[in-house]
């Protein structure tokens, strides 16, 4: 059985900038910045993202990653009972929610902490901390010494040896769920965090939610030690990140071919794992200024939403808009920006994004199917994507003129769904003229021109009394959805409408993959 997650679209945001929230927590009353978000949920539904994962949102001193209370929301983006708001109308909208776990550190005035610089050697929490010992002074002056994160002392490292430590922890993202009932957590700096801990958060959350999404943040290394049936569900997938651009800057697509056989192809060391995959993110420069050729931005999507893994979009670049560091500042990174008035903001490519997630929904071969390589040169790949007796080809010529990809293919017709044009097929073999700069995706269905309404999303909370098509044809009522006793799987029971009328239980991922043409986001017929 796939996981939601496998089917996701992300949409990622940094709090503090989207909300042009004060760099510094100077106390005060909760302002309700965050409500900015409800803002955009047209925007989002438009591109059919059904999952936002927020940055750092809990009390903290500056950029949200020095915490000083895990279980209330900082000031400067509003209150738990607003954040619960935004959760419970995201969640109604079809849309999860994704936070920040910040576990590795906390800040300077994280309570624990002051009690030590208050108290001394008689705090309680002297070995709330990794390597404290009162042998000499810190950097910032403190009687003690700690270990600060890559050398940065703002940065307090927790002892996560410590069970007091880890329970509290549990504590707090067991308040998160039962709390803003979210959905998974990004885990920051997991390359830091013990394992055992990993695991003991994998158990929790599991057994608070079975379909939990646990995502490490991990730059370099063998992603199967952290992403494994023990510890987490997925990591960044920072590998196939630099692939991505450098592949258009030197025009040699045979670099993030390789890489993405070399992870998900048919000997890929991780197939299985559904990574977490994106061009660009709040602590790297912005894709569109890392471009030599801002033309390749089209192909730079087609390929996210098209190679294996879970496609995320970091709020802003669906319109190109550009972002360095400067002077070792993130700043730039992470502006606050108006939605309806966006100075250079690229329509086109907003457009494109819209029109891939249309595309990513309606066809699950897209989505999880086997990634196999049909041809590749320097600046042309074809690749297919195959699920079940569902096979999707996409071509990306990212050269300065045209090029005539001929390929042996099973369909008597083929449609390119971007654009809506027809490619012949002679005798079994496909004959797909891509002009430059330019990428096709090749189906034998093409529902999303014929059909559009076919694209929409549908929440995910089944409608129930909803009508639904069977992908044989049939046609079944939404009793209820239920939970397993047991394992807490939701279920969802439903009636055939033949006149047998009779009643079936089944796992609601299986129910919505088994309606028809990848169309299960939007298969209701009717609410009677």
């Amino acid at each position: 059985m796939q996981n939601w997650f496998e089917h996701a679209i992300i949409y990622h945001i940094y709090p503090m900038g989207f909300c042009d929230a004060p760099k510094v927590n100077t106390g005060g009353e909760p302002v309700q910045r965050l409500d900015k978000v409800l803002e955009i949920l047209p925007h989002l539904k438009e591109m059919n993202v059904d999952t936002v994962y927020f940055g750092p949102v809990f009390e903290s001193v500056s950029h949200g990653y020095d915490t000083t209370d895990y279980r209330c929301i900082d000031r400067r983006l509003g209150t738990n009972e607003g954040f619960a708001r935004i959760c419970k109308t995201l969640h109604e909208n079809g849309i999860r929610v994704i936070l920040d776990g910040v576990f590795n550190h906390v800040g300077r005035s994280f309570p624990q902490f002051t009690d030590i610089q208050k108290n001394g050697q008689n705090s309680p929490y002297c070995g709330w901390f990794d390597n404290l010992n009162f042998g000499g002074p810190s950097p910032c002056g403190d009687p003690f010494w700690y270990e600060g994160w890559n050398g940065h002392y703002n940065l307090v490292k927790l002892n996560l040896h410590n069970p007091a430590v880890c329970d509290y922890l549990l504590e707090s993202v067991g308040m998160w769920i039962d709390r803003f009932d979210i959905d998974g957590l990004r885990l920051d700096a997991a390359d830091c965090i013990d394992f055992d801990f990993f695991r003991r958060l994998r158990q929790y959350c599991k057994s608070r939610k079975p379909d939990f999404w646990l995502m490490g943040e991990i730059i370099h290394g063998d992603y199967k030690r952290w992403a494994n049936p023990e510890m987490l569900d997925s990591v960044t997938n920072y590998e196939c990140y630099k692939g991505i651009y450098s592949s258009h800057n030197d025009k040699n697509y045979f670099e993030i071919d390789y890489s993405i056989n070399r992870q998900s192809g048919a000997n890929g060391i991780y197939k299985g794992i559904a990574l977490y995959n994106f061009v660009d993110n709040h602590d790297v420069n912005r894709i569109a200024s890392m471009l030599n050729n801002p033309a390749h931005l089209f192909n730079v999507y087609t390929l996210l939403y098209a190679m294996p893994g879970i496609p995320s979009i970091y709020y802003g670049s669906e319109y190109g808009i550009a972002g360095r560091k400067e002077n070792n500042s993130d700043d730039p990174l992470r502006p606050c920006y108006d939605y309806q008035e966006l100075p250079g903001a690229n329509r086109a490519l907003y457009q494109h994004i819209v029109k891939l997630g249309r595309i990513y929904r309606a066809y699950p071969a897209l989505r999880t199917g086997e990634y196999h390589t049909v041809i590749i040169r320097n600046q042309q790949v074809l690749f297919s994507k195959t699920l079940q007796d569902q096979t999707i080809f996409v071509a990306l010529n990212l050269s300065d003129e045209g090029y005539r990809f001929e390929f042996d293919t099973p369909m008597p017709e083929m449609v390119d769904v971007l654009s809506g044009s027809s490619i012949p097929v002679s005798g079994g073999r496909a004959c797909a003229d891509v002009p430059p700069h330019t990428g096709m995706i090749l189906v034998r269905d093409d529902i999303l021109n014929r059909e559009p309404e076919l694209a929409m999303v549908l929440p995910r909370t089944l409608q129930v009394g909803g009508v639904y098509r069977h992908f044989k044809g049939g046609q079944y009522r939404v009793l209820t959805v239920a939970k397993h006793s047991e394992t807490l799987e939701e279920l969802v029971i439903y009636q055939s409408c033949g006149e047998d009328g009779a009643v079936w239980a089944r796992p609601k991922a299986m129910f919505l993959d088994s309606l028809p043409d990848g169309r299960e986001r939007f298969a209701l017929e009717s609410n009677m």
